[in-house]
C-alpha cells in the first residue's frame, strides 16, 4: 500500500492525546488497504491501529465507525473501534478522517485450515442474521451496477466484452427473491486475523459493507478464501458452507444461484482491479493483477453446476 499520510511522532502523539491514549512507544506504517494510510501503535498498555481515509468522505467514515460500535453491540467479533475524549469517534488531521481501533493480534495466513474456514462460515452467518442499519449502502462499491464505467476509459478493450457477457450469465440467477442482509463483501485472506494457535479468525475491514444478498457474501468469501493456483478448491467450499448452515440454511434459490454468484464475486474483483490500476491509481506493476480473477470467475463457470449444491 502507497503510504499517503506522514504522521511523525509528535503528530502521532498529537492524534492519540485525543483519544485519550498514553504511554506511546512506537509506531510504523502497516500493509494491507488502497484508500487509507495504517499505523500500528505500540503504547505501554496496548496496541493500536490509527487509520487515515485518504479517500472516504468525513459523513462516510463516521458511517463506518458507528458500524463498528454497532457491531460491537451485538456481539459480532471484529476490531473495536475507540471513542475520542469528547465522545466522538472521528477526529480529522489535515482535512483527512482518522480513526482508531484496538490492534488484533495475530497475522495472516493464505491456506486456511478446515476448522478455521468452517468457523468462518460460521461467523459469516452470525454477521447475516444481524439486523442492517439503514445508512448502508444498498449495492456493492463494485458491483454489476458500475461495470458500464469501463466504457470510460476502455471502451473496446477486451475486458470489456468479456465483462459484459460474463454479466448476462450472473443476471440469469439474480432473483428479487434472493434474501438480502447486512454483509461484508471482501473477505479476502488479508481481511481475516487468525489468533497465534490458529484456534480463532477475526473478520475486520468493513469499509465495504452494504445491504445486498447474503449469497453474494459467500461467493466473495469462497472466492477470497479457497483459491488454490488460480483454481477454487471445492473441499474448502465446502468448509464455509458447512459453517455457514450451522447457523442459516440456504434456501433453494440460493442453492441454485451460488455457482453464478461466486462468478460474480470474482469478475466484480477483476473490474475493482483493472479499473483501479489502470484508471484510478494507474500502477503499471499491477495493470494484469485483474487476470487472475477474470480466469478465477472463467474456471468456476466450467464447474459441474452439482459442484455448488
Amino acid at each position: 500500500m502507497a503510504q499517503y499520510t506522514i504522521l511523525d511522532t509528535i503528530a502521532m502523539q498529537c492524534v492519540l492525546e485525543n483519544y485519550g491514549i498514553v504511554g506511546f512507544l512506537s509506531h510504523k506504517i502497516l500493509s494491507g488497504g488502497s484508500e487509507n494510510t495504517n499505523y500500528l501503535v505500540k503504547t505501554k498498555s496496548k496496541n493500536y491501529v490509527v487509520t487515515v481515509c485518504e479517500q472516504k468522505s468525513l459523513e462516510k467514515t463516521i458511517e463506518l465507525a458507528f458500524l463498528l460500535e454497532y457491531l460491537e453491540r451485538n456481539k459480532f467479533a471484529t476490531s473495536k473501534i475507540i471513542k475520542e475524549n469528547n465522545k466522538d469517534y472521528i477526529t480529522v488531521w489535515n482535512n483527512k478522517p482518522v480513526m482508531v481501533k484496538e490492534f488484533i493480534e495475530g497475522s495472516i495466513i493464505e491456506d486456511l485450515p478446515k476448522n478455521l474456514l468452517i468457523a468462518l462460515g460460521k461467523e459469516l452467518a452470525k454477521l447475516h442474521r444481524i439486523e442492517a442499519p439503514s445508512y448502508l449502502p444498498k449495492t456493492v462499491s463494485y458491483g454489476i451496477e458500475r461495470f458500464d464505467e469501463v466504457l470510460d476509459y476502455a471502451p473496446n478493450s477486451e475486458f470489456y466484452k468479456w465483462l459484459k457477457t460474463t454479466q448476462k450469465y450472473i443476471e440469469k440467477q439474480i432473483n428479487p427473491e434472493l434474501p438480502k442482509a447486512l454483509i461484508h463483501s471482501d473477505i479476502f485472506d488479508n481481511n481475516v486475523i487468525v489468533s497465534a494457535d490458529r484456534s480463532t479468525a477475526t473478520i475486520m475491514d468493513f469499509e465495504e459493507a452494504c445491504y445486498y444478498y447474503r449469497i453474494f457474501d459467500i461467493g466473495m468469501m469462497i472466492v477470497g478464501l479457497c483459491r488454490s493456483e488460480k483454481q477454487l478448491d471445492l473441499a474448502k467450499m465446502k468448509a464455509i458452507l458447512i459453517g455457514y448452515q450451522q447457523e442459516i440454511q440456504l434456501v433453494n434459490i440460493e442453492k441454485k444461484a451460488l455457482q453464478a454468484f461466486t462468478v460474480y464475486a470474482a469478475a466484480a474483483t477483476a473490474f475493482w482491479r483493472h479499473q483501479n490500476f489502470n484508471h484510478v491509481n494507474v500502477d503499471p506493476t499491477m495493470k494484469d493483477h485483474y487476470l487472475e480473477m477474470k480466469q478465477l470467475a472463467d474456471a468456476i463457470m466450467k464447474f459441474p453446476s452439482n459442484s455448488f449444491i
